[in-house]
């Protein structure tokens, strides 16, 4: 049994839309973090997005104004909007929940704080 369940990656060409979803657990969605990763091969985990249990969402400076994190309560699915994609933009995706407090900055995304994860959504931009 799955407790984060991500969809919605593929193909599109720069300045292109993806949305990805993230299916989460009901015991795990009220989480006090929820958050977006990525990776690429041959490098560490990267923080791309968070949202904490009051709303506040912070962003990685490279995708600041063009990605939206955001809830659907009635579906207990977290959400990833990714505009105007770059090749820069593909990697891994995964979601993630942490239990605890959350991170006070963008700077303290640390996906070692995190014990619940995704399987992972590729996305790949490419002309």
């Amino acid at each position: 049994h799955e407790q984060l369940a991500e969809s919605g990656g593929g193909s599109v060409q720069p300045g292109g839309s993806l949305r990805l979803s993230c299916v989460v657990s009901v015991n795990l969605y009220e989480s006090h973090c929820l958050a977006w990763f990525r990776q690429v091969p041959g490098k560490e985990r990267e923080g791309v997005a968070v949202r904490d249990s009051d709303g506040i969402t912070r962003y990685a400076d490279a995708v600041k104004g063009r990605f939206t994190i955001s809830k659907d309560n009635a579906k207990n699915t977290l959400y990833l909007q990714m505009n105007s994609l770059k090749p820069e933009d593909s990697a891994m995706y995964y979601c993630a929940a942490h239990v605890g407090a959350c991170v006070p900055s963008i700077e303290a995304l640390d996906a070692a704080l995190f014990g619940y994860w995704g399987q992972g959504t590729l996305v790949t931009v490419s002309p």
